[in-house]
C-alpha cells in the first residue's frame, strides 16, 4: 500500500493545496478522469468542511489529508482538530424547506459521489473510497 500524506492550516484559500495534490495524485496513480472528478468535489468538499465546520477556520489548527492507494481502491481520509458533528441527523437537502437554503450539500454530495463514506471520531475524521474500477 502507498500512502501520501498533507497537513494544511484552517484557511479556505488552502483548498487550491488540496485540489493540486488531488492532481499530483491523479499523475502518480494514472486515475481516469470519470473518478477523477468525483474525487475532486469530494474531498475538497470535505476539506471545506473540515475548515469551516470542524476546525471554524481557526488557522491554528490544521486539517490532515492521507491518500492510501490500494491495489483496486484510493482511500482519502480528512481529519480536523474539532469536535465532529451528528452525521446520523443531517437535514434532507432534497426536502422541499431545504432546497432553497446555500448550505447543507456537502455530505449528500460526497454520499452520491464516492463508492463508500466512512464517519469515525464523531464525524472528524472521514474516509472517502473509490474504486478504481
Amino acid at each position: 500500500m502507498k500512502s501520501i500524506k498533507i497537513s494544511i492550516p484552517s484557511l479556505i484559500e488552502n483548498i487550491t493545496i488540496i485540489e493540486s495534490f488531488i492532481d499530483n495524485a491523479k499523475e502518480k496513480f494514472h486515475i481516469n478522469d470519470d473518478i477523477y472528478g468525483n474525487i475532486m468535489i469530494s474531498v475538497t468538499e470535505c476539506v471545506s468542511n473540515a475548515i469551516i465546520h470542524g476546525n471554524k477556520e481557526n488557522k491554528k489548527k490544521n486539517v490532515r489529508l492521507e491518500l492510501k492507494f490500494l491495489e483496486d481502491q484510493l482511500k482519502f481520509i480528512i481529519e480536523d482538530e474539532g469536535d465532529g458533528y451528528d452525521y446520523h441527523h443531517l437535514n434532507d437537502p432534497t426536502a422541499p424547506e431545504n432546497l432553497e437554503k446555500s448550505g447543507g450539500r456537502g455530505v449528500f454530495i460526497m454520499k452520491h459521489l464516492c463508492d463508500e463514506i466512512q464517519f469515525e471520531k464523531e464525524g472528524s475524521r472521514i474516509i472517502l473510497t473509490f474504486y478504481m474500477n
